[in-house]
């Protein structure tokens, strides 16, 4: 989850390391998109630059808005040669108060390009009722709410694959409706509202010192939702490697790409003290 953006020089170097069945190129992800095999990827996950001035190391993540969509949608027509037929793609997004459209006015271009399959909403902080659970970063402001979810667009080329919704279920609360409606087993879809929080960090150290960062369950889930054993799973704004440690969980085989050199060192050291499936 990091940018894509550097000096022709930076652009040169690609580099590639191998952690077990994961595999993280240091490059610039047009570049590298291009080199790769079509047809050749079950999953992409990624988070890529909002456009909304976090302080990503190799990219100024401040464009404006009709470069950053055009930027954005030369990305997505490299990710949709390498995508397989029955290919998922998991997009996280998100706006900003004062700039709510972004998320919206980029998945409205990417309908040349993908179907939209499912809209998720990642939820990281709720309030049940006057308890409340998960993320929380307020908002100085006396007009707008805290914003507490995130976009995650699930993309594909026809939007007629077949998910594997009860491998990114939960078991049923009353466990009555398991006979009385028929079903299998103890388990039911998630649906599209997804509650997954951080975990509690007090600096940035925690966070990697990278200002965009996503738990690792939020891949696992959508790996895990897509439902394909052995599954080689994409990401190409890497940052610190966390949907790689979900293809590691998960038995997959990641693909993490990256140009900024330390947030690919901290990704390497991140799977090299991970447990092996």
């Amino acid at each position: 989850m990091a940018g894509q953006a550097a000096p022709p020089a930076a652009r040169a170097r690609v580099r590639r390391y191998h952690i077990g069945r994961q595999e993280i190129i240091q490059g610039d992800c047009l570049r590298v998109l291009r080199r790769m095999k079509p047809e050749s990827v079950d999953v992409i996950v990624t988070s890529p630059p909002y456009n909304i001035g976090l302080g990503y190391r190799s990219y100024q993540d401040r464009r404006s808005e009709n470069d950053y969509l055009d930027w954005m949608v030369e990305i997505a027509t490299a990710l949709r040669r390498v995508l397989r037929p029955d290919g998922s793609f998991f997009l996280n997004i998100a706006g900003t108060s004062a700039e709510p459209w972004l998320p919206f006015e980029l998945v409205v271009r990417l309908r040349a390009l993908f179907a939209l399959q499912n809209h998720i909403s990642w939820v990281k902080s709720i309030a049940v009722p006057d308890d409340s659970f998960g993320h929380f970063k307020p908002v100085n402001s006396g007009r707008y709410l805290n914003r507490n979810h995130e976009h995650l667009f699930h993309l594909t080329l026809n939007g007629d694959v077949r998910l594997d919704r009860l491998g990114a279920g939960v078991p049923f609360k009353d466990k009555s409706n398991i006979a009385r409606r028929g079903h299998a087993q103890d388990r039911r879809c998630r649906g599209d509202t997804w509650f997954v929080p951080y975990e509690t960090v007090r600096d940035r150290e925690q966070k990697f010192n990278h200002p965009g960062t996503f738990p690792v369950r939020l891949p696992e889930l959508c790996i895990q939702l897509h439902g394909r054993a052995g599954a080689v799973v994409l990401d190409p704004f890497m940052g610190t490697g966390t949907t790689l440690l979900a293809a590691q969980k998960t038995g997959s085989r990641g693909i993490g790409i990256e140009i900024d050199p330390d947030y690919v060192t901290i990704a390497r050291s991140r799977l090299k003290d991970a447990p092996d499936v």
